[in-house]
């Protein structure tokens, strides 16, 4: 699949609002959603991807074929990266991932509440809101990569993930300083 970042589209917050509903109904009780990732960043360029993540308690409450049922696809993908120099538990990293084509595209990411994998996107994705100059800077490199790595995914993942990482070190003195707290859901 192509790598293409498209400037900031308003209705990225409506899709995510749409999708929402149905795919807590594949969940367990208690889960809850929130639109993590770049197009949940007023203003920041993106993939045309909604990226929605699931909080439960436990991911082996969750059952795939809800999820397969209603045309999702289930990705191999089952632990997220882990930055360098961190000791993390298997458990800190596990999650579900699952893709959805229709009505649009949109990545699933289930998490278990608590887990460092659970609260490093919402950390990420409230820091940028607050970080112009960050976000400007993340925007460009993702641009920049696109345009090397348009048709490589491995190599543009390669090099946006550590990127972050560097960008999870300011994020965390910021959750520090401003007694950030996982937000409510979305």
């Amino acid at each position: 699949m192509q790598i293409i970042i498209i400037p900031a589209q308003k209705s990225w917050a409506r899709n995510f609002q749409r999708l929402k509903p149905e795919l807590l109904t594949l969940c367990p009780p208690g889960a809850y959603a929130h639109h993590i990732g770049s197009t949940a960043v007023p203003g920041l360029a993106a993939k045309d991807i909604i990226d929605i993540q699931i909080t439960v308690d436990d991911l082996t409450q969750v059952d795939p074929a809800g999820f397969l049922a209603t045309g999702h696809r289930q990705s191999e993908h089952t632990s997220d990266h882990c930055p360098p120099g961190m000791d993390l538990a298997p458990h800190d990293l596990a999650k579900l991932l699952f893709v959805a084509t229709t009505p649009r595209r949109a990545h699933i990411h289930i998490r278990q509440r608590g887990a460092f994998n659970q609260q490093f996107p919402l950390l990420m994705r409230d820091y940028l809101r607050a970080h112009p100059v960050t976000t400007g800077a993340y925007e460009l490199i993702k641009q920049r990569l696109a345009c090397f790595f348009p048709e490589d995914q491995d190599a543009y993942y390669d090099i946006k993930d550590p990127v972050f990482d560097i960008i999870h070190d300011g994020a965390r003195e910021w959750a520090e300083c401003t007694n950030w707290k996982e937000p409510q859901p979305d």
